[in-house]
């Protein structure tokens, strides 16, 4: 039997690649909203972000995610990607 293939995407920070599950993916809509897709499904623009703090800083130092999507990112976003991280390494 086949092994499926899993997945890659490029982190756009750290321009390296890693599986599709363990990145964060920020959609910017048709109709101008920015928002974290956590289903992967979301219609949009998309950009990548690896799961780590260090990269989440350096996203919002230089401001990466604005280039790539084409509009500013709110830091709202941001905070919602540092809760998802804390929230992904809490022991259940």
């Amino acid at each position: 039997m086949k092994k499926k293939k899993t997945p890659m995407r490029q982190c756009v920070v750290t321009n390296i690649h890693f599986p599709k599950k363990e990145m964060f993916r920020i959609v910017r809509t048709s109709d101008g909203r920015v928002e974290v897709d956590l289903t992967g499904k979301t219609r949009g623009r998309g950009a990548y972000l690896s799961k780590q703090k260090d990269t989440i800083q350096k996203a919002i130092k230089t401001k990466i995610l604005d280039k790539h999507l084409g509009i500013a990112i709110p830091l709202k976003i941001y905070d919602q990607l540092m809760q998802l991280l804390v929230d992904d390494n809490e022991p259940s």
